[in-house]
């Protein structure tokens, strides 16, 4: 198993770490990494592998999850004795990618926090990106479809109510600007169960996870979550709301971005 240093500290740079498989030709498997895998909406890191001894360098196109091992694409096919399993590398990510990440999937708590309270509804899918982000929710999924409509659109219309989001993201923001720590911690999965409002991404969590990563920003939010964010709520900047689209009879989407 690669040991995921991202979670252990989101801020890490660089790492060396010992090549324990490559397959495909330019997959490759560390047994530490600073890299995260796509997955929850946020996507996988980019940077490079510097060979230790040689300097020969790889740029990391792409990281992803596939039967439980963490593969990084690297740019090119390996050629023996360029890289094999066994060498030391430097791990170097691309630090101002990440970190852009990282302030937009804070922000994009607090902006899913403050939907779940004001319009009682999850995400039912998100993509997070560097100048982007995406939330797409479902009017119906609170129990009370009626009373979900009225407050996400204007009676008797199919459209947003802009004004409605407008003072949402005015909300959210108001908590971003606040100088509190975020508090990340694990919990056993059944004791993170009985938190209101741990999962805010509907059809999350498999089965099979027993121990809960949490994501606490406090008088805000809490949920479980495997990303990496910022320590600081300060750090992320202002959501600015640049689009809503109407996706169907209860399926609405909106788009997102941070300013500065």
């Amino acid at each position: 198993m690669t040991k995921t240093l991202y979670i252990e500290d989101s801020y890490l740079k660089e790492c060396d770490a010992t090549v324990s498989a490559i397959s495909d030709g330019k997959n490759v498997v560390l047994d530490q990494t600073i890299f995260y895998p796509r997955g929850g909406g946020q996507p996988g890191d980019m940077g490079k592998i510097v060979v230790a001894g040689s300097n020969a360098e790889f740029r990391v196109l792409n990281v992803s999850k596939r039967d439980g091992k963490i593969l990084h694409e690297l740019d090119r096919v390996v050629q023996d004795p360029e890289l094999k399993t066994g060498d030391r590398v430097r791990c170097v990510l691309d630090w101002d990618r990440r970190y852009r990440l990282m302030r937009m999937h804070t922000a994009a708590h607090a902006l899913a926090a403050t939907m779940n309270k004001e319009l009682g509804v999850l995400i039912t899918g998100n993509e997070l990106g560097e100048e982007k982000t995406r939330f797409d929710f479902n009017m119906s999924r609170s129990g009370d479809r009626e009373h979900v409509r009225d407050r996400c659109v204007g009676r008797g219309m199919d459209e947003f109510d802009r004004q409605k989001f407008d003072d949402i993201v005015k909300k959210a923001n108001e908590s971003l600007a606040r100088d509190v720590e975020l508090k990340i911690y694990t919990l056993p999965r059944e004791e993170a169960m009985k938190i209101p409002g741990v999962v805010k991404l509907a059809n999350a969590l498999p089965p099979a996870i027993t121990e809960l990563r949490i994501v606490e920003i406090p008088d805000v939010d809490i949920q479980a979550d495997g990303g990496t964010h910022v320590r600081n709520l300060k750090e992320a900047g202002r959501i600015e709301l640049l689009k809503l689209e109407n996706k169907g009879k209860t399926n609405r989407r909106i788009y997102f971005k941070l300013i500065p």
